[in-house]
């Protein structure tokens, strides 16, 4: 027995050894696993500092556009609706005809208008034309008579001169009384045919005056225009212009390019001025407003960049964006009814700050939103 014991004893040391080995080899596995754990936080470390230390994201985010409602801009019943909803169309497109009988004799009467309008000129023209030749014809009657005066005055003159001549020798017998009568009596008929000479230039200015009023009253009518400047033609014109604008108008065309929603017209019905028809969204313009909130905007400036993602398309299409735009207040400060928080009696509740994300339009186009989805937007913070 006690050799047994003796025998086994030099084997003893065995476990020990055995243990201690797997003892340091789970101290070398447990180093290489810490090993890992640091080099791999380490790595983590690096990824989330170059890509992302700095991002602020929300799901809060919506896609919207600055949407064109189309409206009649004159009066009518619906002759034609050329659009579906949902249908894609094209800026200058035919949406909706108009039956445009009425605006066809709006035209017509204004274009009778303006006839009668250029007519009118052109006799004021003739009036005042006529109305120079007869001042030009009292000017030349002036004359005559002011000719037929000195004429007057000049047989006047004669008249005395016999008189007198005739009066300074009547003593010496050698003029009888008769001749002297004669002489007198010639004077006085020259006297009074120089008094109607006189009345005659004063007739005759008198009527050039009344025809110089004519005058001044004809060309008050065309002085300083011609016939496409004058009041009554410009304002007829301006009159077929708008008929012929009316006109036009009775073609409702696309004011933008987009897709057609919300349309509220049927062939028959007679629809007012101003009056909506339909909606066109440019999803090619479209844009997303992303609200965050109040903690997140210490760094958010404009000009950053955003990577967005939506459901519509799945986490595999990335968007890439710019902040172009803060909003001025938070939707609760211009809501319907504000909340009122003088009280005291209230809640701290967090506020979001729209931020409107302006999108690629290479990458809108390859992949198409629209209205009212819902995005994921993430602004890198360190980005200019």
């Amino acid at each position: 027995m006690a050799d047994d014991t003796a025998a086994a004893a030099p084997d003893s040391p065995e476990p020990d050894e055995a243990q201690e080995a797997r003892t340091a080899k789970r101290r070398k596995l447990l180093r290489i696993l810490a090993i890992v754990v640091a080099a791999v936080a380490l790595l983590w470390g690096i990824w989330y500092f170059l890509t992302q230390a700095g991002r602020v994201s929300t799901d809060n985010a919506y896609v919207g556009a600055d949407s064109a409602t189309v409206t009649a801009l004159v009066p009518g019943p619906v002759e034609a609706v050329r659009v579906s909803g949902t249908q894609a169309v094209k800026k200058g497109d035919v949406l909706v005809v108009l039956d445009d009988a009425d605006q066809r004799i709006a035209v017509a009467d204004a274009e009778a208008a303006l006839r009668q309008a250029r007519q009118r000129y052109g006799q004021a023209d003739a009036t005042a034309d006529a109305a120079r030749a007869r001042v030009t014809a009292r000017g030349a009657e002036i004359r005559q008579a002011q000719a037929r005066l000195r004429d007057a005055e000049a047989t006047v003159e004669r008249a005395r001169a016999e008189l007198a001549r005739r009066e300074s020798i009547a003593g010496t017998g050698a003029v009888s009384g008769e001749e002297l009568t004669a002489a007198r009596a010639a004077l006085k008929q020259a006297q009074a045919a120089r008094d109607l000479a006189a009345a005659g230039v004063t007739s005759a200015q008198a009527t050039r005056g009344s025809a110089s009023g004519d005058l001044g009253a004809a060309e008050a009518v065309v002085r300083g225009t011609t016939i496409d400047t004058a009041p009554d033609v410009a304002a007829a014109q301006a009159r077929l212009d708008k008929a012929k604008l009316d006109l036009a108008r009775t073609v409702i065309r696309a004011p933008v390019d987009g897709i057609v929603t919300n349309r509220q017209v049927q062939v028959g019905q007679r629809i007012a001025a101003g009056a909506p028809i339909m909606v066109i969204v440019p999803i090619d313009s479209a844009y997303v407003d992303a609200n965050y909130k109040e903690s997140q905007f210490g760094k958010i400036r404009i000009g950053q960049p955003v990577e967005l993602t939506s459901d519509y398309y799945g986490g595999g299409i990335v968007y890439h964006g710019k902040v172009v735009g803060i909003a001025g207040g938070t939707g609760a400060a211009f809501s319907l009814i504000p909340a009122q928080n003088a009280t005291g009696n209230w809640v701290k509740v967090v506020q979001r700050l729209p931020v409107r994300i302006a999108l690629d339009p290479k990458e809108l186009k390859a992949h198409p939103l629209r209205v009212g989805l819902s995005m994921e937007a993430t602004i890198d913070t360190r980005g200019k």
